[in-house]
């Protein structure tokens, strides 16, 4: 089985807190390919980060799972802050990290990322050319989701609307008031619509219930940092990945596949898409068979990138 440790990395100013996964039979004096896991925008790096940085280190590579800066563990202030220009940033410094490391091999280091976590591993990815190989599973853009709403639903009013709530809020705020906070996902089953997303129901399952709930995740981020998702673009430049592989993942039943369509659409080859059959979004996070589906394909992708 493989081993973890819990290591402090800088992320400027910030502390940043992660955790390297070893494989079973870790020798000190060699080298590892690498994989750095980005976890989900109301994830901590001991839930589904955590998971695959594991299942990877029993396949042979060093797993590196850490929490966002603003989140978790790490440092930040003001806290929940969630901005998706400090997530790509904190891709970048886990690299500074990983190459101080004398086990780490500095050629051999791969990105990936699930949901949010996987749109900023894309993201990274584009303009950090350490990074040889990246994989998303299922990915999610939150810069589309906050400017046309899930799926594409808003109206022009809409997505105007949201703009104004954020300048109205930020000046309330420069004012005095106590910063708004919301939520990721609904915090119980009583605060579904008819009109909530498979996915939100999904997530409000998997981080609210004793089924993935951790005390650093939750369910938080300050309203005002949807202006700064808005202006945000995980594929904005993904062409530029290539000649280095893209693996995007996805369940078969996932309400977030236009996602993944939209990346596959825009990146150049090499690139793929690996459709799990039967699964959902959220299924994809810790569910058997699907968990062994996943490591499998992401062992055999990196293995192949990361030679």
């Amino acid at each position: 089985m493989s081993t973890k440790q819990k290591v402090f990395f800088n992320n400027n100013i910030l502390k940043m807190a992660g955790e390297i996964h070893f494989p079973a039979d870790f020798d000190p004096h060699k080298k590892y390919p690498s994989v750095i896991v980005s976890h989900p925008g109301n994830g901590v790096k001991e839930q589904v980060a955590g998971l695959y940085a594991g299942k990877l280190a029993d396949n042979g590579f060093i797993g590196f799972a850490f929490d966002a800066s603003y989140q978790g563990e790490s440092e930040g202030m003001p806290r929940y802050l969630d901005d998706p220009f400090n997530r790509v940033e904190d891709i970048r410094c886990a690299v500074d990290y990983l190459v101080t490391l004398p086990y780490i091999d500095e050629d051999r280091i791969g990105a990936m990322g699930i949901c949010a976590g996987g749109g900023y591993a894309i993201a990274a990815t584009q303009t950090e050319l350490r990074i040889q190989a990246v994989a998303g599973i299922s990915t999610w853009d939150v810069g589309d989701s906050q400017r046309n709403g899930f799926a594409l639903r808003w109206t022009d009013e809409q997505k105007k609307q949201i703009l104004l709530d954020v300048a109205a809020q930020r000046t309330r705020e420069a004012r005095g008031v106590e910063p708004l906070l919301v939520g990721y996902v609904p915090n119980s089953p009583e605060e579904f619509t008819e009109d909530t997303p498979v996915i939100q129901k999904e997530a409000y399952e998997y981080y609210c219930t004793p089924r993935a709930s951790h005390p650093n995740s939750h369910n938080k981020f300050l309203f005002t940092c949807n202006d700064r998702f808005i202006s945000f673009d995980a594929f904005a430049h993904i062409e530029t990945i290539a000649p280095r592989p893209l693996l995007l993942i996805i369940g078969s039943e996932a309400d977030t596949i236009y996602f993944t369509d939209t990346a596959y659409e825009k990146a150049n080859e090499p690139k793929e898409v690996y459709t799990i059959h039967g699964a959902t979004h959220v299924d994809l996070y810790d569910k058997s068979p699907y968990v062994e589906q996943v490591t499998e394909k992401l062992t055999d992708f990196f293995t192949k990138a990361l030679q």
